[in-house]
């Protein structure tokens, strides 16, 4: 008789759902695929996994202006199926050919050298072809961590209620409060390699869609997902952080 009760509870707690906390990937998803929640972007969803939105893009066909729904799933990291070339079978029937030269006796015709290439040079690391400018004017208070572990970006310490100011010209490609560790945040795109955040904030002043100059007023200081009022920085290069001392000017 226990044994039976004991049955019935277990399979009573199995059917529990446990509550998803907003941002956070959970179950039935796995490592590889992620269901689009309300207020999410492609641009966010990208910047959450640490991957670049067009390589997210191209694994799910998604074209611009990249519009994603929820409860559509989003994958990544899946294999590409490579076709190995069809060998020729050689014709060896064909005969070499001959030429025949006055005075001369019959020679096979010797191929031509051909002039050796130089190797191509490897690329140039892209410039950002940007005008950057400090999103806000405090003390940074902890900077950017070149292990891959810690920090992604600058922490600036801030006031309650300061402006915090675009970092160059672009266009505001998520604007919301949906991904965990952010608080209320800003992500522009600047041109197709670089995209910026801005965390933290008290509120709000730009929408998803809108286009924004250098300098201009896009959010306010605050503490949101935070528990001190600051200014939390971030360059990415093609999904990748990047230091943005190395983007930013020189303070005097």
């Amino acid at each position: 008789m226990l044994i039976g009760i004991g049955l019935f509870q277990q399979a009573c707690v199995s059917q529990i759902n446990v509550p998803v906390q907003e941002g956070r990937f959970a179950t039935p998803e796995t490592k590889q695929s992620h269901v689009v929640r309300k207020g999410e972007t492609l641009y966010s969803i990208a910047w959450y996994l640490n991957k670049d939105y067009k390589e997210l893009a191209q694994s799910n066909r998604i074209t611009k202006p990249y519009t994603i729904y929820p409860g559509q799933v989003l994958y990544w990291g899946r294999a590409v199926k490579k076709t190995s070339p069809k060998r020729v079978k050689p014709n060896r029937k064909a005969k070499p050919k001959v030429v025949r030269i006055a005075g001369k006796s019959p020679a096979h015709s010797r191929p031509k050298k051909s002039l050796s290439k130089r190797p191509a040079l490897p690329k140039a690391t892209p410039k950002s072809g940007l005008n950057w400018r400090w999103p806000y004017d405090g003390a940074i208070i902890s900077g950017f961590s070149r292990n891959g572990i810690g920090n992604r970006g600058l922490d600036i310490s801030g006031k309650a209620g300061d402006s915090v100011k675009a970092a160059a010209n672009g266009e505001v490609v998520y604007s919301g409060s949906g991904l965990v560790g952010y608080g209320n945040l800003i992500i522009i795109k600047h041109n197709e390699i670089f995209l910026s955040a801005y965390a933290h904030n008290r509120r709000l002043f730009v929408k998803e869609g809108e286009s924004v100059k250098a300098g201009q007023k896009i959010a306010e200081i605050g503490s949101s997902g935070t528990n001190l009022e600051k200014l939390h920085f971030e360059i990415r290069r093609e999904g990748t952080p990047v230091d943005p001392l190395q983007l930013l000017p020189q303070r005097g």
